[in-house]
């Protein structure tokens, strides 16, 4: 029992680092690669989704790195069913909230999280991600870089776009008229910069430092806990990845998806470090979710130093799951030009039936 009680203070205390190491990191590193002069739909394109999906990335690579491939594996996947089946369905749900996002922005983020799925399905049919996958999922992630920048680009620059809504009324739902950058696009205002001087650069740069040394104990302390607990329970690894973990790193999304109903300090501290406006938050959440699967998978294989095992869970549970929320959320703005509250309902049920799956019926091999 007190190892028990040792291995959960543990995963709290990582989950904690982790949340707090990367939106400090990617509060502070927005600012440095303005301070450089990077163009703010740049860094809109970048760095604030691959920030987003640090979490993930981290504690996979860390995985990989220490040979628990399965945890690997299990945190990408299982992390972007989770900010898909959980965050993104409770934004879509929230009543008090109407989701407006770009249409082609949301349909080619989509269909790029879907073509990931597709690719590791054809390329680990023989339980393994083969280096052809990992090669195709690299070029999905720079075709991915390359459409967030453009798409930043536009809405700095006011030019069109096609906005769509999951608005209950006609007379609710916006307009497609041209864009407004200072009230949906990634703008410069949005972030609060502090004044250029070179105390604050040295503030922000070492805020990256912190950040990313904060990110690294506490992904370590979480593949501990869940190497741990899986051996203590006699349960696979994939069951803890799938659970406590993605779940864990969900929970400051969640948080946000619903607006701190509490409040708390840890909304004061988002607010604080926020890199990316509020209302993007539905399309970040498939940033991230597309970024586990095309840049922490192939960095895991590549750590691995080998072709990375992929178990029979995560090809009968993760990917099927994954692609049929791609192609709930890709069918409505694509054919009927709006969002629905239902969609969210029906990706939060899948990613229910996910996690029971994943506890009454797990399978071997993960």
């Amino acid at each position: 029992m007190p190892v028990l009680l040792l291995t959960l203070l543990i995963y709290g205390l990582g989950l904690v680092l982790t949340a707090v190491g990367s939106r400090l990191s990617g509060r502070c590193t927005t600012w440095c690669c303005a301070l450089c002069g990077l163009p703010m739909w740049v860094v809109g394109g970048t760095v604030a989704p691959f920030c987003l999906a640090l979490p993930q990335f981290m504690l996979a690579f860390l995985a990989a790195g220490l040979s628990i491939t399965s945890l690997a594996v299990g945190t990408a996947l299982a992390g972007a069913v989770a900010n898909v089946g959980l965050a993104l369905a409770i934004c879509l749900l929230n009543p008090h909230h109407t989701v407006t996002v770009d249409r082609h922005e949301f349909c080619r983020k989509c269909l790029l999280l879907l073509a990931a799925c597709i690719v590791l399905a054809v390329f680990v049919r023989d339980g393994t991600l083969s280096y052809t996958g990992t090669g195709l999922l690299m070029f999905l992630f720079v075709v991915f870089v390359l459409i967030s920048i453009v798409y930043q680009h536009h809405f700095i620059y006011g030019e069109n776009s096609f906005p769509v809504s999951n608005a209950n009324t006609t007379a609710d739902a916006v307009p497609a008229t041209q864009g407004a950058p200072l009230s949906y696009g990634y703008t410069a205002h949005t972030m609060a910069f502090p004044v250029m001087s070179v105390v604050n650069a040295l503030k922000n740069l070492a805020g990256v430092i912190l950040g990313l040394v904060l990110l690294a104990a506490g992904a370590q302390a979480l593949v501990y806990s869940a190497a741990t607990l899986a051996n203590m329970t006699g349960t696979i690894q994939a069951l803890w990845a799938a659970t406590l973990i993605s779940f864990g790193f969900c929970l400051p999304l969640l948080a946000e998806a619903l607006d701190h109903p509490f409040g708390s300090a840890w909304k004061r501290f988002s607010q604080r470090c926020r890199y990316y406006p509020p209302s993007t938050l539905p399309v970040q959440l498939l940033n991230s979710a597309i970024l586990n699967l095309t840049l922490a998978l192939p960095f895991s294989s590549l750590m691995y130093r080998k072709r990375l095992p992929f178990g029979s869970q995560f090809r009968h549970y993760d990917l099927p799951i994954c692609a049929l929320m791609a192609l709930v959320l890709l069918l409505p703005p694509l054919l009927r030009r709006r969002l629905y509250r239902w969609q969210g309902t029906v990706c939060l049920v899948l990613y229910l039936l996910y996690v029971a799956a994943v506890l009454l019926v797990p399978l071997a091999g993960a």
